[in-house]
Parts: structure tokens; sequence; C-alpha cells
């Protein structure tokens, strides 16, 4: 993620189930729509009332384009983090367009109403994931302290 580049989740819905494709190099692209509706209490009526819908398009990447296609389906509920993107193209009409898309970099499922049981993926030598090594939580097993603590 470069400078000045804030993150972005969006919770919500998946409107159809992930799209795996795969540039003339290779590399696995995912391509998926999220739908977030907000809700809010309307306390004279008793109910929630239901605001109005945003649609996000969301592409990921590599092994995670993959591990969505494989994961997740139409209507499984979300959270997506990421970075916001504006696509500007033209049409054959000369006619300016664009479009806000979420270039994901981390998705999973909502356990908020669902569970989910992880699986580690394997990669091509047939080990999980390696792990990051300037990743603090990555260590193999905790450090005892050097000393005893206060209390």
């Amino acid at each position: 993620m470069s400078v000045g580049e804030p993150p972005i989740t969006v919770v919500g819905n998946l409107t159809a189930d992930p799209e795996l494709r795969y540039t003339p190099a290779g590399v696995p692209m995912a391509r998926f729509t999220v739908a977030s509706t907000p809700r809010s209490f309307d306390k004279d009526n008793a109910q929630w009332k239901d605001g109005t819908s945003m649609f996000l398009r969301c592409t990921a990447w590599r092994s995670l384009a993959e591990n969505i296609a494989a994961s997740l389906a139409k209507g499984n509920r979300v959270v997506v983090n990421g970075r916001l993107r504006q696509l500007d193209w033209q049409t054959d009409q000369g006619e300016n367009r664009s479009m806000l898309v979420l270039e994901t970099d981390e998705i999973g499922p909502s356990l908020r109403f669902a569970t989910a049981t992880p699986q580690r993926t394997q990669t091509a030598s047939g080990q999980g994931e390696a792990p990051r090594t300037d990743d603090a939580w990555a260590t193999a097993a905790p450090t005892a302290p050097s000393e005893a603590p206060p209390f």
C-alpha cells in the first residue's frame, strides 16, 4: 500500500459467485460485487429501516483470487478490506466514464450470522504459506519474560 492510501473496509453480501479469470500471463484475478445496505432503527414505528444500498465492484489478484473463488459464493456475508481506485475510460462514442473499484487486500466471511472453519492453503512445495519475517506475531514460540511480572 502506498503512502496516503487509506484502507477501506466494507461489510456486505456477495451479489453473485466470484468470477475467476486469468491474465494472458497466467495471473489469477477474481471479480465480485459486494452489496452493503445501512440499517437504522425507526423509534416512531419501532422497526428497522433499510437505507440506500451501495454496490461496490471488487478485484483480487493471485492466490487471494483463487481462494476467494474456492471459498465464497453468492449471498455470503463478507468483510472486505482494500483500497479504492478510480477507473477512467472513454466509450466508443467519445464519452468519458469513471467507476470506483475496491482492490481487495483481505477478505473473509462475516461471523456475525455464520460460522467458518479456516483451512490453510498449500503452496506448490506442499507446505502452507510461509510466515512473514516482518510480522512480530509470526514467531514460532512465545519467548519467556526476562523477569517475573510485578504482581
